[in-house]
């Protein structure tokens, strides 16, 4: 299959999206959060950090100002990733986002 010219891959294009909607960015990355403590889904949460990533600053220019190599970003942010904790914060501490907690919705 060829790619025809002009066109922009969806990946490309999500990244363009979260750089110019911050609102967005911020909502996409807590929606998939959600899915960090669900083996299943914990990856798409990891391809969604690093796509926040990629739109604020790219993977090499975030690692750098987490403290951490590119590769080991790479390796954590997909989806076979587990990163530390302070991975995490450093990378959304990069990207200008922070950690919070909310109460669970689900009945006790």
């Amino acid at each position: 299959m060829s790619k025809r010219k002009g066109a922009v891959s969806h990946h490309d294009r999500e990244v363009a999206e979260l750089r110019a909607d911050r609102e967005l960015a911020v909502e996409y990355l807590k929606a998939a959060m959600e899915g960090l403590d669900d083996p299943d889904e914990r990856g798409g949460a990891l391809l969604a950090l690093r796509a926040i990533a990629e739109a604020y600053g790219g993977l090499g220019a975030v690692a750098a100002h987490a403290g951490i190599s590119r590769e080991t970003l790479y390796r954590t942010l997909s989806p076979k990733g587990n990163p530390t904790l302070k991975t995490l914060i450093a990378v959304l501490k990069t990207v200008g986002m922070r950690l919070s907690v909310e109460p669970d919705h689900a009945p006790t």
